[in-house]
């Protein structure tokens, strides 16, 4: 079983010669956020530059996710396009998002290793258990339990 807790990095790794924006999207964020961390002259010289590229590869993913995301290792997105992640959502290691997903204001809590389908929206200060899953189109409003599906306009637990 795929972990909640410890992030498996090589989901994030690009392979050579593959077309992967989210995977250079995701790369942009990391970088930003370590350079923060680091601080010093190399951070101010390097992080004009890794903005350019985040607002190029969120251009070309289709993606809104901003460079201060709170956002656990080992995220897979394999189809960008129209995901929009609010700055303050949090969202843990190991995750699956789909395209066109929101996760919007509230801000909600993503555990870790949970899977949204295509379309789904999650909004409010809500709490998404962990090995949870979210279907497509769902528009999920109350909190998730660990382990649950959800489904439905509005969200259902199965």
């Amino acid at each position: 079983m795929i972990s909640a807790t410890e992030p498996d990095w090589d989901r994030e790794k690009k392979i050579p010669g593959h077309y992967e924006p989210a995977k250079y999207l995701l790369s942009t964020i990391r970088n930003y956020q370590r350079l923060k961390l680091q601080g010093g002259l190399m951070a101010k010289l390097l992080s004009p530059f890794i903005v350019l590229l985040h607002r190029f590869w969120s251009a070309v993913s289709g993606a809104d996710i901003p460079l201060n995301s709170k956002i656990g290792g080992g995220l897979m997105m394999p189809h960008p396009n129209g995901i929009v992640i609010h700055p303050e959502a949090e969202i843990g290691p190991n995750c699956l998002i789909f395209q066109q997903v929101t996760v919007g204001a509230g801000p909600p809590l993503i555990e870790g290793h949970v899977d949204i389908g295509a379309g789904a929206k999650i909004l409010g200060n809500i709490n998404i258990g962990a090995h949870a899953r979210i279907g497509a189109n769902a528009v999920v409003l109350h909190d998730v339990p660990s382990g649950a599906t959800a489904v439905g306009i509005p969200a259902k637990i199965l």
